[in-house]
């Protein structure tokens, strides 16, 4: 508990003060339990309500929105009574109940685009969403399956998706490379810097990044993190792009 509060701490203060310096928008993203692991021996969390406390601390104390995972359309109602945002994962993009739970919250939607359906296929959830009274809905492009264990990004669908809502690219998830034998997921960090300067040259309205200061040891994902001391240089060459292209 005392490991995940400090990580959180650091991670957020880091962050929170380069965007500062640069003029971005900072939302920050955790998930309050991991219940997508490819393994059952996988990490899944330090328990619901421990977990959405920290969230609401790390919003408490830097006045900066947060966003978190939801699983089921129980966890809607739980999760946002601590965070500003949900988030429907990308397997979850079309679960309809799930969706519709989301947007009677009143919060932000962020439904990350399923691996399988392409960029105009998620005019459907967003018509979910609205249907159900919540206008205010994002998507979030991570790519889809190519072949078992790979994914590829096909930017069209940052300007498709962008006719229904404002689109978030995920520069770090588009990377991993599922593991179908040991049940641990790879990935490419060394390309997180191309994705996200891809999609700023293509018009994207915003950028997830996963970053950790040591990658090696995080509980999730870090095969495809930035490590926490290379963000500020990214992100200060993408203000450049954009500046340039806008």
């Amino acid at each position: 508990m005392i490991e995940s509060e400090t990580l959180l701490m650091e991670v957020a203060e880091k962050v929170y003060g380069i965007c500062q310096k640069l003029g971005i928008p900072y939302v920050f993203k955790s998930s309050y339990r991991k219940a997508n692991r490819t393994s059952a021996n996988s990490f899944t969390g330090i328990g619901d309500e421990a977990a959405l406390k920290l969230l609401k601390k790390v919003r408490d104390q830097f006045g900066i929105p947060v966003v978190t995972d939801i699983h089921t359309a129980e966890d809607a109602a739980m999760a946002a009574e601590y965070v500003d945002m949900l988030q429907i994962p990308a397997f979850l993009c079309r679960q309809t109940d799930l969706l519709e739970a989301a947007a009677r919250t009143g919060k932000i939607v962020n439904v990350k685009k399923g691996q399988f359906v392409s960029g105009p296929a998620m005019k459907f959830a967003v018509e979910k969403i609205k249907n159900a009274g919540n206008e205010q809905v994002l998507l979030t492009e991570r790519g889809n399956s190519f072949g078992y264990t790979d994914l590829v990004v096909d930017y069209r669908n940052i300007p498709w998706m962008q006719e229904y809502a404002p689109v978030v690219m995920d520069c770090t998830h588009s990377l991993q490379q599922p593991n179908q034998t040991s049940g641990i997921t790879g990935g490419n960090p060394q390309l997180i810097g191309t994705m996200a300067k891809a999609a700023i040259a293509t018009g994207a309205d915003g950028l997830f990044i996963e970053t950790h200061p040591q990658p090696s040891q995080a509980k999730s994902d870090g095969a495809n993190m930035l490590r926490l001391d290379l963000i500020e240089d990214l992100l200060t060459g993408l203000v450049k792009i954009r500046e340039a292209i806008f």
